[in-house]
């Protein structure tokens, strides 16, 4: 089976750009139109339409997509096996991450990780709950780190409890409190990290049964902080998420403390492939070393 033209066909779904596919995988553009037409040939139905943003996947490439991911992900699974038993360390692995542990966790964990097996390629694909379920669903992705909400098609592996904190302006006079109490943020203005991207604050203020004045809802955790750093509203973000932005805004526990679970989402423990089990033991061990500080 010539598993290179399956692999074509699933990167410019992702690019929806046969030159830059090309680019990536080695193909002139005319090589690219070549072998998807071959393809088209095979099957019977033509796999892209044109349109002026690029090419999109047709409807019944759409309906054969996530098995051809699966596929290639079950082909890569073999190939690092093979090379693992012929004591070598080569292949390819695809980690979907939100932001907030793309920016503190992994890097450290690469670094490490790329120091003991330098033959693994890595790609990071970055995203909330929704993208990232659906990348590690539709084998887009080895596996995924995000927090548990919403996950429940993936089997799960625990790492870490992230505090959620309220955020607050700089200049807002909280008499010295060391905590904010959940039930102050009743009908104060509010900005809310958009549901689909983030669980954890919705499931929250509908456990408390808190409804504040939402005023805005972002995407973009950075622009949730830099609406309140202007006094725009409130907000819940996890410890993580908040980082370095403290310099611009007051964090503060929630009282009663609430945590959102991160772990590691995964199709099935079975599908992992010798990369993937070598990267989640590399993490596990770095998110070990924080539990314990």
């Amino acid at each position: 089976m010539d598993i290179s033209k399956y692999a074509l066909f699933a990167d410019v779904a992702d690019t929806g750009n046969f030159t830059k596919s090309g680019e990536r995988m080695g193909y002139t553009q005319p090589g690219v139109s070549h072998i998807l037409k071959a393809m088209e040939a095979e099957f019977g139905f033509p796999l892209f339409v044109r349109t002026k943003q690029g090419v999109v996947p047709t409807h019944n490439a759409k309906a054969i997509l996530p098995l051809v991911r699966q596929l290639l992900s079950v082909n890569e699974q073999l190939e690092q096996t093979i090379s693992s038993l012929n004591g070598l360390t080569t292949g390819h692995l695809t980690i979907a991450s939100f932001a907030s542990i793309g920016r503190s966790w992994l890097p450290t964990v690469i670094h490490s990780y790329q120091q003991s097996y330098p033959g693994i390629e890595i790609e990071l694909l970055e995203g909330g709950t929704d993208d990232i379920v659906g990348w590690v669903e539709n084998s887009r992705a080895d596996f995924g780190l995000l927090s548990k909400w919403n996950v429940d098609s993936l089997e799960w592996i625990r790492l870490y409890e992230d505090p959620l904190m309220a955020i607050l302006p700089k200049d807002m006079d909280m008499n010295g409190r060391k905590s904010f109490p959940i039930k102050a943020m009743a009908d104060k203005p509010f900005v809310i990290s958009a549901e689909g991207v983030d669980y954890d604050i919705h499931q929250v203020l509908k456990e408390t049964g808190i409804e504040p004045d939402i005023r805005f809802s972002s995407m973009d955790d950075h622009v949730v902080i830099s609406m309140v750093a202007n006094n725009l509203g409130i907000s819940i973000l996890p410890n993580l998420v908040i980082g370095n932005a403290r310099a611009q805004i007051q964090a503060l526990p929630l009282d009663p403390g609430f945590s959102r679970e991160l772990g590691i989402g995964i199709r099935s423990f079975s599908s992992l492939s010798p990369a993937a089990q070598q990267f989640i033991t590399f993490i596990q061990d770095q998110v070990s070393t924080f539990e314990k500080a």
